[in-house]
């Protein structure tokens, strides 16, 4: 019950203000499509340098809670979803809204993501310090596979093909290796001066995650979105508060669906809603009503992303691997400001810690309250041209990657990853696993030479890495998630090609 002595701390007054700018800003930026919310963390990581650590991982928690419930907004009233983690909303959502139901679909859509997100965060409250004890016993060769485990987790599940997502996070764990080496002092790919001091991971992480998407907008040009927003109409807020609880089913399924998920690194949002909307559709006694705008479908699909959000800070929290790529983001912004998740974040940062976890309790109350207020809003904002956004974003980019340091070098390298990211990406690359390995990369290398020196001094490489339970286990898990995301790989190409070969038979009959 230690985090109960820190929960004053979330209301001071600077500290509560970044928390309403932070949940009110992420509502807004998760209802604008294309605008996804690892990318507003990214690009929100800048304005915290002037912030102690609380403060600035108030704001990013706060954020990342917000955008992920916001995409409902769009999912709901445009039919396109603010994020990928809000594909299942629009499913019902959508059909609710055109049946005159948007408002009821939006406090549906917020009631339950406000409960599944408080479960969820309780599950981060009791569960974390947990872990973090088993992980005192970890030495640097179970740090070392516990960042290969990071890097393969989230590479083979977050792309299009496990090999090009272990090939994303191999880039990514190259780009680390720019620089000079810690322990030589020699130098390594420095081919500019402006990686001289190598590849900071402010600009690299805004890089990746904004200018794909800048030049996606710019793309389409002055091109307004075509859909239409659907008109909100008045609805008794206390009907659907009683709507969601008398589907205790479809919330209970979403919640611990998405909590259980979260706990998976690198599964993430898209995956918790499409898994827990699957899930209440199957055991409804009303399933036919999946599709046609039911109010299942809506709590089901919400309550699970936003449950999702508090169980993938817990391996980030405790074991340094991230369970979504917002939470892969999030550990950038954790090491920025010389906080290191492990073992002894609780012993030696507890006010941060517990600040933080606290702050994401209280904001998805607020964010369920203002998401109520702001919806329409946020949905008008959805609209701006592309142009207009991109213009916007592209100027944040550039703003926030020159502040790092005050270096046209780090503009430079935003730029330049960007623009790599863009191409990559259209040949079905992620950005996630290669942000993660470029994270990950000086950790896995410092525990590997640090594990390397204390192996010639006490017994062979061999021995020091491949045996022992723990490193065994690790190693377990590294190869048994790469062999899992190439099952279920091929399983899905089986699964299209018979659907390929169903449809030709059809033509031809």
């Amino acid at each position: 019950m230690e985090f109960l002595f820190y929960f004053g701390d979330v209301f001071t007054p600077f500290n509560f203000m970044l928390l309403l700018i932070g949940t009110i800003g992420g509502l807004i930026l998760g209802a604008t499509p294309g605008l996804s919310p690892t990318m507003a963390v990214a690009l929100l990581i800048p304005f915290t340098f002037k912030l102690d650590a609380t403060q600035g991982l108030i704001l990013l928690g706060a954020a990342y809670t917000s955008t992920v419930a916001g995409g409902a907004v769009s999912a709901i009233l445009l039919k396109i979803p603010g994020a990928p983690a809000n594909i299942a909303t629009t499913l019902d959502g959508h059909t609710m809204a055109k049946n005159g139901q948007g408002a009821r679909a939006l406090q549906l859509s917020f009631i339950s993501s406000a409960i599944g997100g408080v479960f969820g965060v309780l599950l981060l409250i009791f569960l974390t310090p947990v872990l973090a004890e088993w992980a005192l016993a970890f030495g640097p060769s179970h740090l070392f596979w516990l960042a290969i485990l990071g890097v393969t987790v989230i590479g083979s599940l977050d792309s299009s093909s496990v090999v090009k997502g272990l090939l994303s996070g191999c880039i990514g764990l190259w780009l680390a290796t720019i620089g000079f080496d810690d322990v030589m002092g020699a130098q390594r790919f420095i081919f500019h001066s402006s990686v001289s001091g190598g590849i900071n991971i402010i600009p690299a992480l805004i890089g990746l995650f904004a200018i794909p998407q800048v030049i996606t907008m710019f793309a389409k040009g002055r091109h307004q979105h075509d859909a239409e927003v659907l008109k909100v109409e008045k609805s008794p807020i206390m009907d659907s508060i009683r709507e969601v609880f008398r589907r205790s089913r479809a919330l209970s399924i979403g919640t611990l669906t998405g909590s259980f998920i979260g706990l998976i690194p690198g599964v993430g949002g898209q995956i918790a809603g499409l898994v827990a909307y699957d899930q209440a559709r199957k055991t409804s006694p009303e399933r036919k009503k999946f599709g046609t705008g039911h109010s299942e479908g809506v709590i089901a699909a919400e309550s699970a992303n936003n449950a999702m959000v508090g169980p993938s800070l817990v391996p980030l929290l405790t074991l340094s691997i991230p369970g979504s790529p917002t939470a892969a983001v999030l550990l950038g912004g954790l090491l920025i400001h010389g906080i290191f998740p492990g073992s002894d974040l609780f012993e030696n940062y507890p006010d941060v810690a517990w600040t933080f976890i606290n702050s994401m309790l209280i904001g998805q109350i607020l964010m369920c309250v203002f998401g109520l207020y702001v919806a329409g809003l946020a949905a008008r904002v959805a609209q701006v041209p592309n142009a207009v956004m991109a213009a916007v974003v592209l100027a944040l980019a550039v703003f926030g990657s020159y502040s790092v340091q005050t270096s046209m070098g780090d503009v430079y390298i935003m730029a330049a990853l960007g623009t790599g990211m863009y191409f990559l990406e259209r040949f079905g690359f992620s950005a996630a696993p290669l942000v993660l390995g470029l994270i990950l990369g000086p950790i896995a290398e410092a525990n590997f030479v640090q594990g390397a020196m204390i192996a010639n001094a006490t017994s062979s490489m061999g021995t020091y890495f491949f045996t022992g339970v723990l490193n065994l286990t690790l190693i377990g898990i590294v190869v048994a998630s790469i062999a899992y995301s190439v099952w279920m790989e091929l399983r899905q190409r089986r699964y299209l090609s018979k659907e390929d070969t169903l449809e030709q038979q059809e033509r031809t009959t």
